[in-house]
């Protein structure tokens, strides 16, 4: 018996209404907005008919700012208000976009926060303000086609974004008045839109090499659930790096150096585009470079040339590949099917290389520039419910371990790095001093066991703590990653139920050069890491153990034990700070140790006194059943 869709009074009587959802790849060099319509997914073209809408902004004094192919043509005559390439910057600090001075040529300006701001004539915007700009033309451009309002969007993201650049990402969209229905990673949206998940059961690769990120990620598809296993990548490295390098090369060739001239870099860089994409289908190109005196250079690039320029930044795709593979515990010849994305897969060296390394040829039906998009759409339809239907199950994992500060600058990982989410964990901790009624949480983001070696995400304050003895509180710390991948941190005193939260919006984000060398460092360190973290251990019972001692001897001392009693207590306190201040844990455990031996009989007379003092006013048959 089928079941009926009954609306309530005054809303719409047609429950079967097509709502109206596109799927958004906002990318480093083209973005593209889809839909899906008859069960079939599209991209949307503009007026022109164009389907690829450059991510390029210009900003103009006292005018609206131009987006798209018309700002992309001031590239090069308006370089310092048109901007491009804005995803390298998105989520990151205004120290992390110094090291790409070379290749975002733009004037940076301070802010009270640590994002940066580009200057330009119009003012000064974020990248995240400037991301909205073109996310406000995608979504015009999809409620002119589709003749509506759009009920919500799922926009896709490099699988190697951290929080603060996912979060970024929402915040430009929450800018442009685009209701994000999910951020989706780009290489699980292709495995969408070449329909992987209509198979069975399967292990696949996604290799997504765009114009400024590259990600790899292996998925594994099982019962209708599409699970991330590990995920890799470089967020600083795609076809812009292939360009450079061509551009370079020409400037060997010519013998001339920019000097800061971002005119003739903007030639440079396109002249190099065109001929890398001239070669992906030709032996050799000829090339055309104006001087700014005038006249011409002429020269000539051919395919062999251009693969040993371009190896190297492909090389680097590979490793991120092997090392992705190894996280996933998976070989290459495990792999079912590789999907190509982004546009720069299509250079004939990147297409030869994966195929080697995976033993296999590559699945390119679908337009790589497209497929994100499509697979977007796809997941944008069922989430706003017209395919009610669908028993597509998408489960992707965080790049890396998060957790928080404890006491001796150590870090407690709470939810460990390719952890599946949305996820939420808890741990229980307690207070370290008598009395304390406030505790500060931090936190952190890596691999390695000390605060000083991790990245710090927030920091907020947990109030109202009732006071009690050191260690008796009982506070639950809890964790949660939504589908987007964005962290809320709440902090609960379970007896008084005070309780406080943060969701984690750092301003800067993670490259995968830093990702990489976490990683990398938590493995080459892990034998001092945990040699560290038992120093900083022993340093936190010592401290716990005179603290507590000091408090004992202060109330009981003097009743309680004789003088030679209290000179050896007092002896051994002082030989466990000196060992407290060095750098070997076998020492400081033995100094407490020691202590603990000196005070046992005083710890027993404390317990006599502290029975004595509750029996003393009562009879034996008070206490009786």
């Amino acid at each position: 018996m089928a079941l009926l869709q009954i609306s309530e009074p005054g809303l719409s009587t047609a429950p079967h209404q097509h709502r109206l959802a596109v799927g958004i790849d906002l990318g480093t060099t083209n973005s593209l907005v889809a839909t899906v319509r008859s069960g079939v997914a599209e991209t949307l073209a503009d007026a022109q008919g164009q389907h690829l809408l450059p991510s390029v902004v210009r900003y103009r004094a006292a005018a609206q700012p131009v987006v798209g192919q018309a700002a992309a043509e001031m590239l090069q005559q308006d370089p310092l208000n048109t901007v491009s390439s804005v995803k390298r910057l998105m989520g990151r600090g205004v120290g992390d976009v110094k090291g790409l001075g070379d290749v975002l040529p733009y004037e940076f300006e301070p802010s009270q926060s640590d994002m940066p701001r580009i200057k330009t004539v119009a003012g000064n915007y974020s990248p995240v303000e400037i991301s909205a700009d073109i996310l406000l033309d995608l979504k015009q451009r999809a409620e002119q086609s589709l003749g509506g309002e759009l009920n919500g969007a799922v926009i896709t993201v490099p699988a190697y974004f951290d929080e603060a650049q996912r979060q970024a990402t929402k915040d430009a969209a929450r800018i442009a008045g685009i209701n994000v229905l999910r951020l989706l990673s780009e290489p699980t949206a292709a495995a969408i839109a070449y329909g992987l998940e209509q198979n069975p059961e399967g292990v696949y690769a996604v290799y997504d090499l765009g114009g400024g990120t590259f990600d790899i990620s292996i998925l594994r598809l099982h019962r209708g659930v599409f699970e991330v296993l590990a995920t890799g990548g470089d967020s600083a490295l795609g076809g812009d790096d292939l360009d450079h390098a061509i551009a370079r090369w020409i400037m060997s060739q010519v013998d001339i150096s920019l000097d800061g001239d971002l005119h003739l870099q903007r030639r440079l860089l396109k002249l190099a585009r065109a001929a890398k994409e001239t070669l992906s289908n030709a032996d050799s190109t000829e090339w055309v470079l104006q001087r700014p005196q005038g006249g011409e250079w002429r020269g000539s690039l051919d395919r062999e040339t251009l693969d040993e320029l371009i190896a190297p930044a492909i090389k680097k795709t590979m490793l991120s590949c092997r090392r992705t593979l190894r996280d996933a515990d998976l070989n290459a010849g495990d792999i079912q099917g590789v999907v190509l994305v982004g546009g720069s897969t299509r250079v004939p060296l990147v297409r030869k290389t994966v195929a080697a390394f995976f033993g296999r040829p590559p699945l390119d039906d679908i337009d790589p520039d497209k497929v994100v998009a499509m697979g977007a759409a796809l997941q944008a339809d069922i989430l706003v419910g017209n395919q009610s239907d669908s028993d597509l199950l998408l489960l992707d994992v965080i790049p890396l371990s998060l957790g928080i500060e404890i006491m001796g600058g150590m870090v407690e990982k709470i939810i460990p790095r390719n952890s599946t989410i949305p996820t939420a964990r808890a741990q229980t901790f307690t207070t370290f001093k008598d009395g304390q009624t406030a505790l500060s949480v931090h936190v952190l983001q890596g691999e390695r066991e000390l605060v000083s070696d991790c990245r710090s995400l927030s920091h907020f304050e947990l109030r109202g703590i009732p006071p009690m003895v050191a260690g008796a509180a009982r506070i639950q710390v809890t964790f949660q990653v939504d589908a987007d991948g964005l962290l809320a941190v709440k902090a609960r005193e379970q007896t008084s139920g005070v309780e406080s939260h943060v969701e984690v919006k750092p301003s800067y984000g993670l490259s995968e050069q830093e990702i990489e060398t976490m990683l990398r460092d938590a493995i080459e360190h892990a034998g001092d890491d945990v040699t560290a973290r038992s120093l900083s251990e022993q340093r936190v019972d010592a401290d716990r153990s005179i603290e507590a001692l000091r408090s004992a001897l202060l109330q009981d001392g003097e009743t309680l034990l004789n003088k030679d009693e209290r000179e050896l207590i007092n002896s051994r306190i002082q030989e466990l700070m000196v060992a407290r201040d060095g750098n070997d844990y076998l020492v400081i455990k033995r100094a407490i140790e020691a202590l603990n031996a000196a005070t046992q009989e005083f710890a027993a007379r404390r317990m006599d006194a502290g029975i004595r003092q509750a029996l003393a006013g009562h009879r034996i048959d008070e206490f009786k059943d």
